[in-house]
C-alpha cells in the first residue's frame, strides 16, 4: 500500500500538538534528511518512489516512453516510507531534489504543493484531457488552488475480492444489493468460512471498513466529513461504526492481526470469503494462486442506501515534477508524455492494475469487468480515506479506528476523540491556507 507509515503518534484521546500540526501543514524542510539526486545522463529522467513493487512497472513505462519521446524514465526506490518523505520534503528547496516523484494525491499532494517546490502541470493535464487520455473527473485529486500539480499514475478501485469457486460451491451470486451482501455473509458463516477480512495489522488498514461502510451508507456525508465540512460525532458516522459492531457480533471478521498477504492466501484457499482492498492487491492474490476471471473475482460493494448516488472509492498515485530537479526540462517533457496510451499500457499491464487513461486496454479480465462497471454505471469516484484531510490528522485518526477494531464497543468514545483531533487539525490547516 503506497500510503502506509510507521511514524509515532499521540496516544488515543490526546490532542495533536499545535506546533506539530503547523509544521506539517506548512510542509517545511526537515533538517535531518538530505536529497540524493545528482542528475541522470541526457535522455534519462529519475523518478523517486517508495515502493519496490513499482520498480519494474516504472521501468516498463520508461522503455515505452523511450520509444515515443526519446526519454527513458529511471526508477529509484527508497523503500523506507519515513525516510522517503523526509528526503522529498527536505530536498525540494535544494538543488539535489529528484527530478520526478511518485507521491500521494489529495491533501498530501496539497501539502507538498504548499512548499512551492513542485511544478504546475495544468498545461500537461489539459492536453491529456483534450486527447481523451485521462478521466477528467480525477482532476480535483491532483489540484491545489485551482492548478494541477501532478498526473495520475494508476487508478486502483477499492473493491471486494472473492473466490469464484467458493461462491459457486455455496450457490452465491455477486452481491447486487446491500441485502445480498449481508446474505452472503450469513451463508459463508454457516458454511464454516470466515466471511470478511478485517485488519489493524501494519496500522493503515484500520480505515478500510469505516471508509467502505460509510461511503455506501451516505457518500455525500463521507465526502463532506473527509473535507472537514461535517463532524465525526454526527449520527451518520456512529451508524457506520455500529454497522461494523454488528459484524463483530456475528463473528464475521478474521483476526485483526491478519495481514493482507495472509488474507490473500486464505481467500485463494477458501478460508476467507471476501477481502476489501484496492485492486493493487491483485498481484498478491495472483502470487498466492489466484487467477483473475477464473478462481478470482472482485465486485464493488453495493450501496446500503439505494437512493444514494452509487459510488466507488479510488486510489491514484501522483507523478510529480520538481522545480529544482537537475533535469527539470526533460522531466517536464516526460510529464507531457506520461499519459500517452503506449506508456500507460506498459505501466498498467506490468502493474496489473487499473489505468487513468480510459483508452488503454485493461491488463486482465477482472480489472476489465471493474472498469466497465465503474465507467458504464458512472460511479462517483471518491478519494481514499488516506488521501483525505490534513495528513497528520488522517494518520492519528487511523490509530483511533484501529483502537475501535480492537474494542468495537467503543464507538461513541472513538468518534468524540476523532472529532477533537479534527477540530484542531482543520483550524491549523485553514490558518496555513491563509498565510
Amino acid at each position: 500500500m503506497s500510503g502506509s507509515r510507521h511514524r509515532p503518534h499521540p496516544a488515543p484521546g490526546t490532542p495533536l500538538d499545535r506546533r506539530t500540526l503547523l509544521a506539517a501543514a506548512a510542509a517545511g524542510a526537515l533538517a535531518t534528511a538530505c536529497g540524493t539526486a545528482s542528475g541522470q545522463p541526457p535522455g534519462r529522467v529519475a523518478v523517486l518512489g517508495d515502493s519496490a513493487a513499482w520498480e519494474k512497472p516504472m521501468a516498463a513505462a520508461g522503455a515505452a516512453m523511450k520509444s515515443v519521446a526519446g526519454l527513458r524514465l529511471v526508477p529509484e526506490v527508497n523503500p523506507s516510507l519515513e525516510s522517503f518523505e523526509q528526503v522529498v520534503k527536505s530536498s525540494l528547496r535544494t538543488s539535489k531534489t529528484p527530478d520526478m516523484l511518485k507521491y500521494w494525491s489529495g491533501y498530501r499532494l496539497q501539502d507538498l504543493a504548499r512548499t512551492g517546490g513542485i511544478v504546475d502541470l495544468t498545461r500537461q493535464w489539459d492536453s491529456a484531457v483534450a486527447k481523451g487520455w485521462v478521466d477528467a473527473s480525477l482532476r480535483d485529486a491532483f489540484t491545489y488552488r485551482g492548478r494541477v500539480h501532478a498526473l495520475p499514475m494508476n487508478l486502483a478501485y477499492w473493491v471486494f475480492f472473492y473466490n469464484i469457486e467458493v461462491f459457486e460451491e455455496h450457490r452465491l451470486q455477486v452481491p447486487r444489493t446491500w441485502d445480498d451482501f449481508l446474505a452472503a455473509g450469513e451463508r459463508l458463516k454457516k458454511s464454516g468460512i470466515t466471511p470478511l477480512h478485517g485488519s489493524a495489522a501494519d496500522r493503515w488498514p484500520a480505515f478500510i471498513w469505516f471508509q467502505e461502510v460509510l461511503s455506501r451508507q451516505d457518500p455525500r456525508f463521507y465526502e463532506d466529513l473527509m473535507n472537514g465540512r461535517e463532524r465525526y460525532t454526527d449520527p451518520r458516522a456512529e451508524h457506520a461504526l455500529r454497522t461494523l459492531e454488528s459484524f463483530f457480533d456475528k463473528d464475521w471478521f478474521t483476526s485483526m492481526d491478519m495481514s493482507h498477504a495472509d488474507a490473500a492466501a486464505a481467500l485463494v484457499h477458501g478460508k476467507v470469503g471476501m477481502v476489501p482492498c484496492g485492486t493493487w492487491l491483485g498481484s498478491t492474490l495472483v502470487g498466492a494462486g489466484g487467477k483473475p476471471g477464473k478462481n478470482l473475482g472482485a465486485f464493488v460493494l453495493p450501496m446500503a442506501d439505494p437512493k444514494a448516488r452509487p459510488c466507488v472509492i479510488f486510489e491514484s498515485s501522483a507523478l510529480v515534477s520538481t522545480v529544482k530537479g537537475p533535469d527539470r526540462a526533460e522531466a517536464l517533457e516526460a510529464a507531457g508524455h506520461w499519459l500517452e496510451p503506449a506508456v500507460m499500457k506498459a505501466f498498467s499491464h506490468s502493474l496489473q492494475d487499473g489505468c487513468p487513461n480510459p483508452k488503454v486496454e485493461p491488463p486482465n479480465p477482472m480489472i476489465a469487468g471493474l472498469a466497465k462497471k465503474v465507467r458504464g454505471d458512472r460511479l462517483w469516484l471518491l478519494n481514499r480515506f488516506w488521501e483525505q484531510g490534513p495528513p497528520e490528522l488522517v494518520e492519528a485518526t487511523v490509530d483511533d479506528l484501529a483502537g475501535f477494531l480492537l474494542n468495537p464497543s467503543s464507538a461513541r468514545g472513538t468518534l468524540r476523540t476523532m472529532q477533537d483531533r479534527a477540530d484542531e487539525a482543520w483550524q491549523v490547516w485553514r490558518e496555513a491556507e491563509e498565510t
